[in-house]
């Protein structure tokens, strides 16, 4: 989905470099931009599925890193975090370029939260 018009933001920085600066840190920037972002819709939902789909890989790494001490279970650690960091340049580019690119279950829940 492409926003041809994103608006103006609260922030003062371009609508598409604050969507991918959502992404930047991952959750830690999707939670600084949906708490200072107040009128864009564009720049909340990027920082809203920032926040569900980094949170979510964090605590996947957090309780399969704990797995992988116990029981040897690296390679999905080392999955999780590939697939992660490949979705994470994929959001911000998408985001720079004024998408609205949802990822499936985060993406709808970052739509109706926004």
């Amino acid at each position: 989905m492409e926003n041809k018009d994103l608006g103006a933001t609260s922030t003062g920085i371009q609508p598409n470099v604050a969507g991918l600066l959502c992404y930047l840190l991952g959750w830690v920037t999707g939670l600084i931009f949906f708490l200072i972002e107040k009128d864009n819709k564009f720049v909340r939902f990027h920082a809203m599925q920032s926040m569900i789909v980094f949170g979510g890989l964090t605590v996947l790494n957090i309780v399969f890193s704990m797995l992988f001490a116990l029981s040897g279970l690296f390679f999905i650690f080392k999955l999780i975090y590939l697939a992660g960091l490949a979705l994470w340049i994929i959001l911000m580019v998408k985001a720079y370029q004024g998408e609205s690119f949802k990822i499936p279950v985060a993406g709808d829940i970052a739509e109706k939260n926004t």
